[in-house]
């Protein structure tokens, strides 16, 4: 006789960060549509869904954000699981999102799996966070630079600063992903581990690449200590 599991009941959390996409809805839809996918592939029964335009920085989101608030208050008292799309969509605060691992609530995130320990959440969340600083900054630097140089973002102008823009942003993600990622691997080093054994331990624990669904390997553990301690010597310069 197979053993039984505990079936999960769980409510879905949307959100996006502006008015425009809230309005648009197209957001709030593609991620209600990941967790329906997610929550048929995994057995998980929903029970309703709420949606929140709302930015998800700073660790006092939740007090700006009554709708989460309430929906935390509801999955408790039902004993039920939170689900979003990507941990992103639930904030871009380690500290926040920290908060929510550690109470009694289970949260699942769609992009990490149904059973996606709590170390795998929070480098998530962790490069969540430095994404967003990185995009911010850099995107303001570029912005900055480029009206220097007497640009006007308008017509064609403006297509090649959103280009640029997209290319900024790309940076700034990988910059992210090396500096959330750093203080695990040096972690692991610490341990005695090699930089196979540490892709290996990656790997295993379901750690996201820079791009999700790749595999870890010893070179790309090596160039994201150099790239991430590189970043972090500019932060501390």
């Amino acid at each position: 006789m197979s053993p039984t599991h505990t079936p999960i009941k769980a409510y879905g959390y949307c959100r996006v960060s502006t008015r425009e996409q809230g309005r648009s809805g197209l957001g709030l839809a593609a991620q209600r549509s990941t967790i329906e996918q997610f929550a048929k592939n995994e057995g998980v029964t929903l029970l309703g869904f709420v949606d929140e335009v709302q930015t998800g920085k700073g660790s006092d989101a939740l007090s700006r954000r009554p709708k989460l608030a309430a929906l935390l208050k509801q999955c408790k008292k039902e004993k039920a699981a939170l689900v979003v799309a990507k941990t992103s969509r639930l904030a871009r605060n380690v500290n926040f999102g920290s908060s929510i691992l550690e109470s009694h609530i289970r949260f699942i995130a769609c992009d990490a799996g149904l059973n996606a320990d709590e170390f795998n959440l929070h480098i998530r969340m962790s490069i969540d966070q430095e994404e967003r600083k990185r995009i911010s900054a850099n995107t303001k630097a570029a912005l900055q630079a480029a009206k220097r140089r007497g640009k006007r973002l308008g017509n064609l102008k403006a297509l090649e600063a959103h280009r640029q823009r997209g290319i900024v942003a790309q940076v700034a993600r990988a910059d992210a992903f090396a500096v959330a990622s750093l203080p695990f691997i040096e972690a692991y080093q610490r341990q005695g581990l090699t930089l196979r054994d540490i892709a290996e331990q990656m790997n295993l624990r379901g750690i996201p690449t820079a791009r999700d669904g790749g595999s870890w390997y010893a070179p790309m553990i090596c160039k994201m200590l150099q790239r991430g301690k590189a970043r972090m010597g500019k932060v501390a310069g």
